[in-house]
């Protein structure tokens, strides 16, 4: 495995797997590994001749009292885990490297980013768009590889694939749970014990209200009841959606999803519900 830091060396190495034939597959972190971001590997050593993990904190998602200096960082251990799963190349850039000036052309996430975590966060999924364009046309992927945990961020990608016909496939990789059933994320390691051992309730929640919508009852008060008697941390949101459009009226698959924020790690976790009953 090779570890690549500038975007001329990238593209260079990209246009010779290109040149001979290669598919690429992206599987796009900011690092700080765990399992669910290696079963996205997984799934792309599968799919493609190669693969490529691009490794960046990107500050544009980021708001200003979010927490960016904070965020989990280390390459090796990083560098360490892909390879193990099969990662042919690691692109981890600077920031400088990322955005060596100011960038004139925004684009906007629009009513897609106006639920959920999007609308308590504004311009975080403007700054996710930023940073996986690049990406996509850095590395000419074949496919791209997103967790479902994230999946408000997943289904906004997809609409700018969809949208501005990028000649890319992203794909679904489902969420990677830890055996009692808390949803892996980088930001698990700020929980405190007793948060630890709170946090699967996140995940019971859900399952209640999955039950309850395919019952065609309204999910939310047995949901919010659960959370506020199980859990420490303060609710953000529960909310039903459809899916991936994020509209309130329903059609075949919906998302219910929720945040909790705890001490010092915000945890979200949701799941899709085929609403055909198949």
């Amino acid at each position: 495995m090779r570890t690549i830091e500038t975007v001329e060396d990238l593209k260079s190495w990209v246009r010779d797997m290109k040149e001979s034939g290669q598919t690429i597959g992206l599987v796009p972190t900011m690092g700080f590994l765990h399992e669910g971001h290696l079963s996205l590997v997984e799934k792309a050593k599968h799919e493609n001749d190669k693969v490529v993990m691009s490794i960046f904190v990107n500050p544009a998602q980021f708001g200003p009292n979010e927490d960016f200096d904070r965020y989990p960082r280390d390459l090796e251990r990083d560098q360490q885990l892909a390879a193990s799963a099969g990662t042919d190349i690691i692109f981890a850039p600077s920031v400088e490297e990322m955005y060596p000036r100011e960038t004139q052309i925004a684009i906007s996430a629009g009513a897609q980013a106006d639920v959920l975590c999007g609308a308590k966060r504004p311009g975080h999924f403007d700054g996710v768009l930023k940073v996986v364009t690049k990406l996509f046309h850095l590395t000419e992927a074949d496919r791209a590889y997103f967790g479902q945990k994230d999946a408000q961020q997943l289904a906004i990608i997809e609409s700018l694939v969809d949208d501005y016909n990028f000649t890319l496939t992203i794909r679904r990789g489902e969420t990677v749970r830890e055996a009692d059933g808390l949803a892996k994320s980088s930001r698990n390691v700020y929980l405190s014990e007793t948060e630890r051992k709170e946090a699967p309730h996140l995940n019971k929640a859900l399952q209640l209200g999955k039950q309850l919508v395919l019952e065609g009852n309204n999910p939310l008060p047995a949901m919010t009841d659960y959370l506020n008697e199980h859990v420490s941390g303060k609710i953000d949101y529960i909310e039903l959606h459809d899916y991936p459009t994020l509209t309130q009226e329903l059609h075949d698959e919906a998302i219910l999803a929720l945040a909790v924020q705890f001490e010092k790690a915000r945890l979200i976790d949701n799941v899709i519900i085929n609403l055909k009953g198949i």
